[in-house]
């Protein structure tokens, strides 16, 4: 669940810190990835809001394929058909594989969990979340020392609490 931002500047520090944090997690599994029995591959997925049906994902899915295609007077009438239609979100799962064992990682939760201090991907009615400004130094540029010791940890963390058998 993408996480509740409530005012500008914690909006603009999330868009400084996501591109930079998503790069260190890739980094980080790749590490972990090496030592590791585990097998991990990347996956692109769509991130539906709310309870959403299969009957309107699979409309909504259909048009944006019809999109592809379109002539510009199609593309218009497709737009103002989902205008009034949820909309998913891309999301990037890692899914890790061992033997018959397998685990989905949400890559944007691992990020969220990086940025901000009170995410919890569990939350149901989550709070507003704030930044975590050790990672952004007094220039208002990424902190990439703390960034990559904070990603490297919570990466770590990952990995430590995978099954062992």
């Amino acid at each position: 669940m993408p996480p509740k931002i409530n005012d500008s500047v914690t909006w603009q520090q999330a868009e400084t810190l996501m591109q930079p944090a998503f790069i260190r997690v890739v980094d980080n599994i790749r590490k972990q990835l090496d030592v590791s029995s585990w097998i991990g591959t990347y996956h692109e997925v769509l991130i539906w809001p709310g309870n959403i049906t299969d009957e309107t994902k699979a409309m909504v899915t259909n048009l944006l394929q019809e999109m592809e295609t379109a002539t510009p007077e199609q593309a218009d009438e497709i737009r103002k058909t989902l205008s009034h239609l949820p909309v998913p979100h891309p999301g990037y799962h890692l899914l890790l594989q061992r033997q018959e064992q397998q685990i989905t990682i949400d890559l944007w939760d691992l990020c969220y969990q990086v940025c901000f201090i009170n995410y919890s991907p569990d939350a149901v009615n989550a709070e507003a979340v704030e930044i975590d400004t050790s990672l952004i130094d007094e220039m208002g540029e990424v902190d990439w020392q703390h960034l990559e010791v904070k990603t490297k940890e919570l990466v770590e963390q990952v990995f430590a609490n995978l099954p062992t058998d």
